[in-house]
């Protein structure tokens, strides 16, 4: 049976037994004026050096610090995604020499299919985070300006890694407006100049299609031939420049049903012939 402690109320004697002492020995007091001490029931956390105490205070500290890195990367990951959507409008925009533009007031996107079919319910800008994906499934985001111009994107692979853009092109369906293009690694000073505003602007003017045929645009190594459909290659970027031909070609053909039909929506009706000049042409 555990030993019993009783406190002296006027000296604070403590005596340790199973019952009070018949008088205080310090003070002389009788046993009435002691008062048993009852043991304090500790909680099993209670003792910040045990144990139990550490793991529950570590396990605390861990889901709070979890949760709050879950919640700083929840707004990082937000504000990428909102970063990713402007630079691609920018780069939509930016082929189209509209960089001053609004892109939701210039520029209405949508989903065709092969057939050059407009598909609804699509996120047009979800499609181009996995373009060559988004190319197998047979869906094909275009984005058209007010002004009848579209803007087609394209993937490619360069030399070392995917390359990437927009080609604008204009009412005609056929001259290249503008084009913007990225890629992840190729090297600088020669494929990584597909990335400069000086190189891109020798595709400004360029035509997809010579008559009724599809050509697209060639970067033709030791320049060009071909002035309407080829640009100059790039010096010492071989490799790059066949991977960007190959990009143009591969993906703006994927667009050619749409293409065609704008084509001819908008080429003008052929001349009527007056009756007077069908006598005089029968005579």
């Amino acid at each position: 049976m555990a030993t019993k402690k009783f406190k002296c109320n006027v000296c604070g004697y403590i005596h340790e037994g199973d019952a009070a002492p018949a008088n205080c020995p310090v003070c002389g007091v009788p046993a009435s004026e002691f008062t048993e001490l009852k043991p304090e029931k500790k909680g099993l956390f209670s003792d910040k050096n045990g144990n139990a105490y550490i793991i529950m205070y570590s396990t605390v500290m861990v889901v709070i610090v979890a949760t709050l890195l879950a919640l700083a990367a929840l707004g990082l990951q937000k504000r990428q995604y909102e970063n990713e959507l402007n630079e691609k409008k920018h780069a939509i925009l930016a082929s189209l020499s509209a960089g001053d533009r609004s892109y939701d007031e210039f520029i209405d996107a949508y989903v065709v299919d092969k057939d050059g079919r407009r598909v609804d319910g699509e996120d047009v800008f979800a499609l181009l985070n996995d373009l060559p994906g988004t190319f197998e499934a047979g869906k094909f985001p275009i984005f058209e300006a007010r002004d009848g111009r579209v803007v087609i994107p394209v993937t490619g692979m360069g030399l070392w890694g995917p390359v990437w853009g927009y080609v604008a092109l204009e009412k005609d369906m056929n001259t290249v407006a503008g084009i913007i293009m990225a890629h992840k690694g190729e090297t600088p000073g020669l494929g990584a100049e597909i990335a400069t505003p000086k190189y891109q602007a020798n595709f400004v003017g360029k035509t997809i299609f010579d008559g009724d045929k599809f050509v697209s645009v060639t970067l033709r190594k030791g320049g060009a031939k071909d002035p309407a459909h080829e640009v100059d290659a790039i010096s010492g970027g071989t490799k790059t420049s066949d991977g960007v031909t190959a990009m143009l070609y591969n993906s703006l053909e994927n667009y050619l049903p749409l293409l065609e039909a704008k084509r001819n929506a908008t080429a003008p009706a052929p001349a009527e012939v007056s009756n007077e000049e069908n006598v005089e042409n029968n005579e």
